[in-house]
């Protein structure tokens, strides 16, 4: 992505000056003012820097108890979020609630279990090499999504678990002049399990403004045996009806894989079995396998992400992906699943932002 007065660089345009302020903040500044960084004395590695100092990581990190909900950040003025980097030392993923709020609105544009945010939906390290989101080994989450504001931006995360989350983390932005068509940078979570007979899943509807989607983050856990991706993602936009504008051909093709991201069921002499992937844009980066005794189920987490190829709307936006496999029939007819489903929608638009659909409590959430 183009950038804005020095914002989003690449090796194409790294070299050119820029007015823009890097700022940064973490458990060691937890402001980003300027000459403020690891000033602490009192921090909770304090015992562990013991006859060093002032200045020797005294602050890498943060607790957040049970049912506790903290600032992570909150930056006044104009600018942009340029990277986030986090990873929970303990604590469940999918209690472990982020949010982000522009411009002092009441309600969040981000809201999503920080697995799911990053892409590790199932309580479970799965390495994811793309360019909005890099997991990395040791629990490392990244997101490079660029998040402009113009007077405000505040992020929060709440800690759903029993048990208490440590938190080391780091907000990387600009202050900078934020130009007129740049839109807001939204994320919302859903889940349902089972999904009813014959339902369509909605990743994302009640959307109102002018913008554009990004991306899409599945965790689809299998609740039948055999294929489960015959489905079709649907895009209704700006007043579509019974019928979208956008309809793809089955769910692997959405996430740009094919024929089941199984290279055995198109050259039998290949192994019959789900090949993950990570690339830049989209990916299968975790396939997450029964064990024949009480991990039964399969599940799958999966990425796509619409840099090149984002989906424009003026007025409103609606997303929904068909849940099919195939019966055992010999008519080889599409049977409707009740499986597992949990997404993260992402995309840009302008405020106000719609208010959400309330999360599900802590027991609903839970990966189970």
């Amino acid at each position: 992505m183009t950038g804005f007065n020095g914002l989003g660089l690449h090796l194409g345009n790294l070299s050119r000056l820029s007015s823009a302020k890097t700022r940064s903040i973490s458990p060691e500044n937890f402001t980003g003012e300027k000459g403020r960084g690891g000033m602490s004395t009192d921090g909770p590695a304090a015992n562990a820097a013991r006859g060093l100092g002032q200045g020797w990581k005294v602050s890498p990190y943060v607790i957040v108890e049970p049912g506790q909900t903290i600032t992570l950040a909150d930056i006044e003025g104009q600018g942009a979020i340029q990277q986030i980097w986090m990873t929970l030392a303990r604590g469940k993923w999918r209690h472990t609630i982020l949010r982000a709020y522009w411009d002092g609105q009441e309600h969040p544009s981000v809201e999503a279990p920080a697995g799911d945010f990053f892409a590790c939906g199932w309580e479970k390290f799965a390495q994811v090499t793309s360019l909005a989101v890099c997991v990395n080994p040791g629990r490392a989450f990244n997101c490079y999504w660029e998040m402009p504001f113009r007077k405000r931006a505040r992020f929060t995360l709440e800690n759903r678990a029993e048990e208490a989350i440590y938190i080391y983390y780091q907000i990387n932005y600009a202050l900078t002049d934020v130009p007129e068509d740049a839109a807001y940078f939204h994320a919302q979570f859903r889940r349902t399990n089972p999904l009813p007979y014959k339902e369509v899943y909605r990743i994302l509807d009640g959307v109102k403004g002018r913008g554009q989607y990004v991306g899409t983050y599945m965790a689809w856990g299998v609740n039948n045996a055999g294929w489960w991706g015959e489905g079709e993602i649907k895009f209704f936009i700006d007043g579509d009806g019974e019928f979208p504008t956008i309809c793809g051909t089955g769910t692997e093709d959405y996430f740009c894989g094919a024929y089941n991201f199984d290279p055995g069921t198109v050259d039998r002499t290949n192994p019959s079995r789900y090949v993950e992937f990570t690339t830049p844009y989209a990916g299968l980066p975790q396939v997450i396998r029964p064990d024949g005794v009480y991990a039964s189920q399969q599940r799958f987490g999966l990425y796509r992400w619409h840099i090149p190829d984002p989906i424009r709307f003026e007025e409103d936006l609606a997303v929904t992906i068909q849940a099919l496999g195939w019966r055992t029939d010999r008519d080889r007819r599409y049977l409707p699943l009740q499986d597992d489903i949990a997404s993260v929608a992402f995309w840009y638009q302008t405020l106000p932002t719609a208010p959400f659909p309330q999360l599900p409590d802590r027991d609903y959430l839970e990966v189970i």
